[in-house]
């Protein structure tokens, strides 16, 4: 079982091939995902029931870490927390 303070995350480092990591913020990271998403032709079948492309990438970033863009492409986002360096 996962901790539940993840989910207070608003970081994410993202992975994609061939990049450099990036580390985004919880709007960013949905804009990345949403970006991704409209390229494909057809939504994956887990993500065809959302309503839109902002909510498909919502419940990515609420339910899964991946998504194979194609095969052999695999992005990857993970929720991190950033420590205050004053405390």
């Amino acid at each position: 079982m996962s901790d539940p303070l993840i989910y207070d995350s608003d970081n994410y480092v993202i992975i994609e091939p061939g990049k450099k990591e990036q580390l985004l913020n919880e709007k960013e990271t949905l804009l990345w995902l949403e970006n991704w998403l409209i390229q494909f032709e057809e939504l994956p079948s887990d993500l065809k029931a959302q309503n839109s492309v902002k909510d498909a990438a919502q419940r990515l970033l609420d339910t899964a870490c991946a998504l194979q863009i194609k095969p052999g492409l695999t992005i990857e986002w993970f929720a991190i927390r950033l420590e205050n360096s004053d405390s």
